[in-house]
């Protein structure tokens, strides 16, 4: 009598897949998918080659010798693109990855591409949750020539994020289940894009601001080493210019740097606890001396408890710092700058509690044509006045940035003649 387990055609009459057979297909298609990716990436990925090779040899140990898939007869339904093996391989792929069919019907996906794509669903078309046309015309592209190419997509919520999209195609084999079509590989170029980006910058803006004080260093030099090589008077006013002048550079290029840094780490909330009565108490008092010796008061109306935002110390020191000097170098004339913090409920329509850090100077105030572009890079009110005074234009737009990564906002209300007024409004920590 023949052995009810044996999977042969006798004891298998309803077509029961074997066991063996769903765990190798599966191992097939996964490690086919593996070498696929390896080779689109335009490098031998070793990594990749090495997880083909593992679902190779996890399907022989899954695999019994005479063990199927049926259980007393009855025949199961397999499929080995949607295999616990297959699964578990994608899933070790950092990049999304996706497959489609040759109608461009989702096989199977990873994890990464179900986080990249909201809407992706296994046995649905792509394009119901990839709205890119250079994506979905290459796809036909592959599927049509059979070469691999690479486009890009872009998405602009809820951040800017740029892709490289190498799109290759997969044989298919129906002796071993694996259904042709096209492997999706998603490569993230974000953080280069803005790397390179933030250089050209940079590169722009500094040699741009710097041109000037460079050359009256260079102009005072030349006339140190010439006419006034022997006059003493004129070498010392010549030199505290030069000072003057080289202490601007170094103050540009700082402020250059820390606005790189800060739109590099604009992705990443903050994860630090902050007083923020303690920290605008500290900076009213260090700001001190240079109020005094401007003839300006500065008034803190500051609560007795702790307010706690999530924040780093750090940059909303830079904040305080900023908005404060700007007051007191700006709006001297007032002779009074008044320094508040206080908490708030829902703002710009975040629900929540928040809490408000405001600045206000009773100075000459800023033209309304101005308030939409003082938060841009090198933007001035008042050119002469701002370089008279050591600012280098970007000291609002530091405030800015670091406002915006702390997930909150940046206001300005100014009339002429009435002064200005400065808030930063952050979420709260609730207690």
């Amino acid at each position: 009598m023949p052995d009810p387990d044996d999977p042969t055609p006798e004891a298998n009459p309803q077509g029961v897949t074997p066991l063996r057979d769903v765990a190798l297909r599966a191992a097939v298609a996964a490690s086919f998918v593996m070498a696929i990716v390896a080779l689109v990436r335009g490098h031998g990925d070793i990594w990749l080659l090495l997880w083909a090779a593992i679902a190779i040899l996890a399907g022989l140990l899954v695999a019994g010798p005479k063990r199927s898939l049926g259980v007393g007869g009855r025949p199961q339904p397999s499929n080995p693109q949607r295999s616990s093996i297959a699964e578990a391989v994608l899933t070790q792929i950092p990049d999304p990855v996706i497959l489609v069919d040759q109608r461009a019907v989702v096989i199977e996906a990873n994890k990464a591409a179900y986080g990249l794509l909201g809407g992706l669903k296994t046995g649905h078309p792509l394009s119901f949750a990839l709205r890119s046309p250079d994506v979905l015309d290459g796809i036909q592209e592959v599927l049509r020539k059979g070469d691999p190419l690479k486009v890009e997509y872009s998405e602009r919520v809820p951040t800017e994020r740029t892709f490289e999209v190498h799109i290759g195609p997969l044989q298919g084999d129906p002796g071993m289940g694996v259904q042709a079509g096209v492997v999706l590989f998603f490569r993230d170029l974000t953080s280069a894009r803005r790397l390179e980006a933030m250089r050209a910058d940079f590169v722009a803006n500094a040699s741009h601001e710097l041109r000037t004080p460079l050359a009256s260093v260079l102009g005072f030099i030349e006339t140190l080493q010439g006419p006034a090589r022997d006059d003493a008077k004129a070498r010392e006013r010549f030199l505290d210019i030069m000072k003057g002048q080289a202490q601007r550079m170094k103050r540009l290029i700082d402020d250059l740097l820390s606005l790189s840094r800060i739109e590099m780490r604009a992705h990443l909330s903050p994860t630090q606890t902050v007083d923020l009565v303690s920290l605008a108490s500290h900076m009213v008092e260090t700001l001190s001396p240079l109020a005094r010796e401007k003839g300006v008061v500065i008034q803190a109306k500051l609560p007795e408890q702790p307010i706690l935002v999530r924040g780093d110390r750090d940059e909303l020191l830079r904040v305080a710092e900023n908005l404060i000097e700007n007051a007191v170098k700006y709006g001297e004339s007032g002779g009074r700058v008044d320094v508040e913090v206080a908490p708030i409920g829902a703002s710009h329509g975040a629900q929540g509690p928040h809490v408000a850090f405001t600045v206000q100077d009773y100075g000459p105030g800023i033209a309304p044509e101005h308030l939409p572009r003082l938060t841009e890079r090198f933007y001035r009110a008042d050119v002469a006045q701002s370089r008279d005074k050591g600012g280098t234009g970007l000291g609002l737009a530091i405030v800015k940035h670091i406002a915006n990564r702390h997930r909150g906002h940046f206001d300005i209300v100014s009339e002429l003649g009435q002064g200005a007024r400065f808030t930063v409004t952050l979420p709260a920590v609730s207690s």
